[in-house]
């Protein structure tokens, strides 16, 4: 009696882990960058009490063995890095990835993360800034007396602006690309650290 409540105990928390899960994906619905995770699960041991093939008597055997399973756990929660759906702002330094990569912010501690969330901002500084301050590296200053509507960035991530009627170039936009991203550890803030 008490292994079966154990193991209806597990299922009951692996549901909960996977509702908590979808709450979660639901509550990031409108996070720009963000990526839905999906929880994955695995069984838990199993007690053999008798083996397939064993003697059943005389010249029988048994064709099943049996075994007792012990209920579930959540094995991974995978965050799923497909392609989101583009939305035009109207701010020039908005961006978006096609396809794989990440953005590079460098942390105040001097690190490097990783972001999929290319709503950047011009600081007091004029550099390219996540929302949280965080700037762009390589790191990009845009020139005082070029306006904000004068920002262009190219498909292949080259930053100009226009000034006196002179384009002129500021900085190149470099992605970071992982061969296993789903491993990038996620840091709150859209940002990812390997």
């Amino acid at each position: 009696m008490m292994r079966s409540l154990w193991t209806a105990a597990t299922g009951m928390t692996t549901q909960q882990s996977h509702m908590d899960v979808i709450a979660n994906n639901l509550a990031n619905v409108n996070t720009t960058g963000n990526k839905k995770q999906r929880a994955e699960f695995q069984d838990l041991m199993y007690q053999t009490i008798r083996q397939a093939g064993a003697t059943s008597g005389g010249d029988t055997q048994y064709p099943v063995g049996t075994q007792m399973r012990s209920g579930a756990r959540l094995s991974a929660t995978n965050r799923i890095f497909t392609q989101g759906n583009f939305q035009s702002t109207g701010e020039p330094t908005d961006m978006a990835i096609e396809g794989e990569g990440f953005f590079q912010v460098t942390m105040p501690d001097g690190t490097i993360a990783y972001t999929r969330d290319g709503s950047f901002k011009l600081d007091s500084n004029r550099r390219m800034v996540t929302t949280d301050g965080y700037p762009l590296e390589p790191e990009i200053i845009i020139p005082e007396n070029a306006t904000s509507d004068s920002i262009t960035i190219s498909a292949e991530g080259q930053v100009s602006v226009t000034v006196d009627k002179t384009k002129q170039d500021v900085g190149q936009i470099t992605l970071a690309r992982f061969v296993n991203p789903a491993g990038l550890q996620a840091k709150g803030k859209n940002l990812f650290t390997v």
